[in-house]
Parts: structure tokens; C-alpha cells; sequence
């Protein structure tokens, strides 16, 4: 008999299968008598029973009593609906700022039973290393985790930013090579050298599509835009930085998978669905994601369980919704025949909900044919992942930290400076690029107390040159001197620092440092700080713990003015240099318009 809760492919298991489909070989576990959501054929179907042979579903149907034996398991899920566990389409489990082990305990209750997920944030920081962390790290959870191989490390070239590795085509095509869980290639961020035909770029979704995998996208210019055939011809099949319904149309028009995103901070869903729910495009290539979720909202509003229940909100017939968070990523991804639906030879990943449909309650989830949590709760136990020594010591910042290390020479003479300044966006991943008039005084721009603007700066902290970048943003909305550090700063991930007053932020980034990286927010003369020492990037305690910590950086971001939604998602990403339309790395600003990125100056010219 296999053994419970380990996935085993199909073909060790087809005989087994059959002769408890059959009667002939007792079901590990039986649960009858629910309404199944079958996502294969759009219904609800009443008085279902469902039989699991170890990891697998055997049987599916209105009966389920000649697979009972003497040692199954019999679940009765009478006034319960029975449904797929949840799958994210695009998720970066780094930004939950918890590792693999945690996120698992995190999601799980809440009806994710696995993703495709894209690595890119670690990559950064410790190339193939990084990645191979993750992969077996989440092959030791119940999740059925795929991972992505990152695309993008840098995010562009390391002319425009300095992250902890560098990997090409050769990378790419070994980590490929790892297993059938390794599933993609990661997004493709850089969408310009995709579209001008970057040799690097179009080298490694070769390598994706000569191992048989597919390659994912991240496309940021108009949706009507020519060069999206550009994109999608470079074999490119889906892509999630839709922000209108317009962006949904114009990838389903390309063939593409349109994935419409609602992360912590990132709103999408709202207005990209409407080419559904207005237009009457057909949802059967249309994903919902998370991207990204910080791990309060994780408590607070959920997972793959809180977007459903979003999308069924904005007028998604709630089957549907569910096929776009199971089925229709299983399609994507070419893993339908082992997850996405509740039928004989899938995994069984299987949700028990409670109430309504519309209301998304997930009562019990089955991953592997275990139960592993029941109640909002895990009841499976999860062993605590040893995490190497190479992956705690990442954070090398070369130079001083003091209050003078974060002076801005001004750039020219005069009293008054006109400069560049980045504003942020709330519940937006992209910024805008404005400028600012600030006064000069012995030579440095200081910041005027009755304008919106703090200093930025990015540090390189990988031991790579110690670059500095420094610039300025506008919009965070701080009403007293304050500061933020973080290691955390996409997708490069050096250390950024950024505040009104010199002093907070030289405590601010000291403090990150001591802490082997993190965020850390400096108010008055109070100090909150979130430990990441995983990568910089994650911390191994129990998320519930990480979740308060998270919470407490949030609240010393609103004591110091700053009332964004998930402030800390939108600040992170003042280093993504990929995004429109301007953004600070450790080598200067960078700028993404018509034709691709280029480093700007800070001043005005001329």
C-alpha cells in the first residue's frame, strides 16, 4: 500500500486506483454525501461521495459504500459542499516574509493546497542556490508546490542594478532539470529586451520551451499596444500586470492567460474582471492570483479563498470563480491531469466548505489524501526546516550608516534644487515621476517640512561594490520625522532606507543590519523591527508571530502619517526598476518608457 499523504505519480498507482474505483481494494479515505463543485463540467451536483486511495481520488460518484473497509476513513459531509483546494496561479511566497514550512501552515486552513510559484526574490539574492531552498523546502510540506525558475535575475541588467547573483540560459535550463515540480519559466519582467529581442532574455525562454515548459509574463506597456504580439510571439503565454479590463481583453486576444491579481496591496481584480462579468469574455483562460500577500492580510483577510470570494463579490458566478482558481491554472501550467478538480486520478486536494458557495467558509482541508487542517486550524504537524548556514548571512553592507552617509549633495549651484522625486501609488505596483523644488544649504538638498518628500536611498548589500543610490519620493504622507529600512526591496534586494530625518534612518538601517535583515521603522524615539535573517527576505518563526511583528511596522508607518493600504507592499517596490515609471537602485534612477529602461539624472537638465 503507498503511503499516505506522499505523492506518487499516476502511472505507479493506475491498478491501485482502479481496484478501489472497483470495490475490489478499500479506500484510505471515504468522504460521502456532500454537493460537489465540479469544475469540469460547471455544476453543483448534490449526494456526491468521493473514495482517495493514498494520494489519489479513486472513485467519484452519487455512492461511495462498496470502497469502505474495515480501516477507511469516513468523513460525512452532509449540508457541506465538496470542492478542489485552491491553487494560486502566481505567487512569491518571499513576500509573505515567511518561509516555505510557515506559508504551508498559513494557507493551508485557509483552502490552499498548492501554487505555481515564482522564486525570483531569493534568486536575487542567492542565484540556483536559492532556488534549490525553496524547491526542497516545499517538496517537505503537503502543498502541491510547482516552482518557477526566475527569469529575471537581475531584473534587467546589472548596468542599471546590482543583485546578490546573476544566472543566464545555462542556469535556467539545470534548475529545469530538477524534477516535474519545477514548472516554468518565472516571469519574464524584462519585457523591453523581450520585445527587442535581447539575446539573454529570448535564450532563456528558449531553454523553457525545448525542456517542454512554458514561460510566464510580466508585460507593463498598453494592452493595445503592438509590441504585446511581440511579446506573446516570443513564446510568452501569460502574464498578470493587468490593471483594466482592457489588459484582460488584449491577452485573451493573444492567446495568452490573463491572471488578475489581488494581492495585500495590489487591487486589480475589480476593474480586470469586468472583461468577464461586463464583456462576456469567456474566464476559461483567465486566472485569479495573489502575487503577493503580506502575512497580516494572510490572518486578516485570507488566501486564494479571500480572491475567490473578491471575484464572486464583483459579479464572477461562484462555480466560475472557483474554476479560475483551480482548474483553469492546472490547464495553464499543463498539471490538470494531477490537480485542479475532484476527479478519479487527481491528487486529493480536496476542500470540505460550509455555507453559502459565495461565502468561500472553508471548514476542513484534504491535501494528499490527509486531512490536514480542520476548523481554520492545521492538525497535521509540520517539522521545522534546517536552514543552512549560507542562507543567514547575506546581509554585507560596505560603508558607513551614520546620519552624514545620507546627505544628497545638491546638484548644481543656488539655494533652491529641482529634482527628481518617485510618488507612489497606493494599491499600485506602479509609481509616477514628478518634480520637486527643495532648498539648498551648504551644498546639500534638504528636505522642506511643508512638502510631502523624503529622502530615498538603495544600498547595495550583497558585498558586490557597495554602490549607493539616492533620490527622492513623494506621496507616503509622513507627518513627523520617521524612517524605514528594509533588505526587502524588489527585486534586488539591496537596502533601502528612506525618511525625513538623517538620524532615524542611520538607526532605522542599523538596526536591519544587527537584525541579518528585515524592516525596521523609526518613529520619535521608538524603533519597530521585523527580523527576515532567511535570504534577508523571510523569517523561519511561526508566521502568527511574523504576522504581529508585520503588524507592528505597519502601525509605526501610521503613527509617523503614513495611512496607505499595506504601506509596506507599495514601498517595497520603490527598488523594481522594472516597473513604469521611475524607480531608485544602488546604481541611480531608472526610468522605463517607450523604449525600454535608462538611468536618469536626479537633477533637472539643462
Amino acid at each position: 500500500m503507498e503511503e499516505r499523504g506522499r505523492r506518487k505519480p499516476l502511472y505507479e498507482m493506475t491498478r491501485e486506483l482502479a481496484a478501489t474505483a472497483r470495490g475490489d481494494l478499500p479506500a484510505t479515505l471515504v468522504i460521502r454525501d456532500g454537493t460537489l463543485v465540479s469544475v469540469t463540467s460547471g455544476e453543483v451536483l448534490p449526494g456526491m461521495s468521493v473514495a482517495v486511495r493514498g494520494s489519489r481520488i479513486a472513485y467519484v460518484g452519487p455512492d461511495a459504500g462498496h470502497t469502505v473497509g474495515p480501516q477507511t476513513t469516513v468523513i460525512d459531509a452532509a449540508g457541506r459542499y465538496i470542492a478542489p483546494g485552491f491553487l494560486d496561479g502566481h505567487c512569491h511566497i518571499e513576500s509573505s516574509q515567511i518561509t516555505v514550512t510557515q506559508f504551508a501552515r498559513a494557507v493551508l486552513p485557509l483552502g490552499t493546497t498548492g501554487g505555481f510559484f515564482d522564486a525570483h526574490e531569493i534568486t536575487n539574492v542567492l542565484g540556483l542556490r536559492g532556488l534549490r531552498l525553496m524547491l526542497d523546502e516545499a517538496r517537505s510540506t503537503p502543498l502541491a508546490a510547482y516552482l518557477e525558475v526566475a527569469s529575471c535575475v537581475p531584473s534587467t541588467s546589472t548596468e542599471l542594478e546590482t543583485p546578490g547573483a546573476v544566472i543566464g540560459p545555462e542556469e535556467v535550463a539545470e534548475a529545469l532539470s530538477w524534477g516535474e515540480d519545477v514548472i516554468a519559466l518565472g516571469e519574464v519582467m524584462n519585457f523591453p529586451g523581450v520585445v527587442f529581442g535581447d539575446e539573454r532574455m529570448h535564450a532563456e525562454i528558449s531553454a523553457a520551451l525545448r525542456a517542454g515548459k512554458i514561460a510566464d509574463g510580466h508585460f507593463c506597456w498598453p494592452p493595445d499596444d503592438h509590441r504585446l504580439a511581440a511579446y506573446a510571439a516570443s513564446g510568452i503565454s501569460g502574464c498578470h500586470e493587468g490593471t483594466t479590463p482592457e489588459d484582460t481583453l488584449w491577452r485573451l486576444r493573444q492567446g495568452m492567460y490573463a491572471k488578475l491579481r489581488r494581492g495585500s496591496a495590489w487591487h486589480d481584480v475589480a476593474a480586470t474582471i469586468k472583461a468577464h462579468t461586463e464583456r462576456g469574455l469567456d474566464p476559461r483562460r483567465i486566472l485569479l492570483v495573489t502575487d503577493d500577500r503580506s502575512p497580516e492580510s494572510l490572518l486578516e483577510e485570507g488566501h486564494m479563498d479571500f480572491v475567490v470570494r473578491h471575484a464572486i463579490a464583483q459579479g464572477v458566478n461562484p462555480v466560475t470563480a472557483f474554476q479560475m482558481a483551480t482548474l483553469n491554472p492546472a490547464e495553464r501550467f499543463r498539471v490538470s491531469h494531477d490537480v485542479g478538480s475532484v476527479t478519479p486520478g487527481r491528487y486529493a486536494d480536496i476542500l470540505l466548505l460550509e455555507g453559502d458557495l459565495a461565502e468561500v467558509r472553508v471548514s476542513l482541508t484534504v491535501a494528499a489524501g490527509e486531512v490536514v487542517a480542520e476548523g481554520g486550524r492545521m492538525v497535521a504537524e509540520l517539522e521545522p526546516y534546517d536552514y543552512p548556514a549560507f542562507c543567514l548571512d547575506t546581509v554585507r553592507v560596505a560603508g558607513g550608516l551614520g546620519p552624514e552617509d545620507f546627505d544628497i549633495p545638491a546638484p548644481g549651484g543656488g539655494e533652491r534644487a529641482r529634482v527628481r522625486a518617485i510618488r507612489v501609488v497606493e494599491n499600485h505596483v506602479e509609481t509616477r515621476g514628478e518634480w520637486v523644488e527643495l532648498p539648498v544649504e551648504g551644498g546639500l538638498v534638504r528636505l522642506d517640512p511643508r512638502k510631502d518628500v523624503c529622502k530615498l536611498f538603495v544600498i547595495e548589500r550583497h558585498g558586490r561594490g557597495g554602490g549607493r543610490g539616492a533620490g527622492f519620493v513623494t506621496g507616503l504622507g509622513f507627518e513627523r520625522p520617521a524612517a524605514l529600512a528594509s533588505t526587502v526591496a524588489h527585486d534586488s534586494h539591496n537596502l533601502m532606507v528612506l525618511g525625513n530625518s538623517e538620524e532615524l534612518m542611520s538607526r532605522a538601517a542599523r538596526e536591519v543590519v544587527a537584525a541579518r535583515g528585515g524592516v525596521a521603522v523609526a518613529v520619535g524615539g521608538e524603533t519597530a523591527v521585523l527580523p527576515l535573517p532567511v535570504a534577508g527576505l523571510m523569517s523561519p518563526e511561526p508566521y502568527e508571530e511574523v504576522a504581529r511583528l508585520s503588524r507592528e511596522i505597519g502601525r509605526a508607518l501610521r503613527s509617523a502619517g503614513c495611512r496607505m493600504n499595506y504601506a509596506f507592499m507599495t514601498i517595497s517596490l520603490l527598488a523594481l526598476v522594472v516597473l513604469p515609471e521611475l524607480h531608485l537602485s544602488d546604481r541611480g534612477l531608472v526610468e522605463v518608457g517607450e523604449e525600454g529602461f535608462r538611468l536618469v539624472g536626479l537633477a533637472a537638465e539643462g
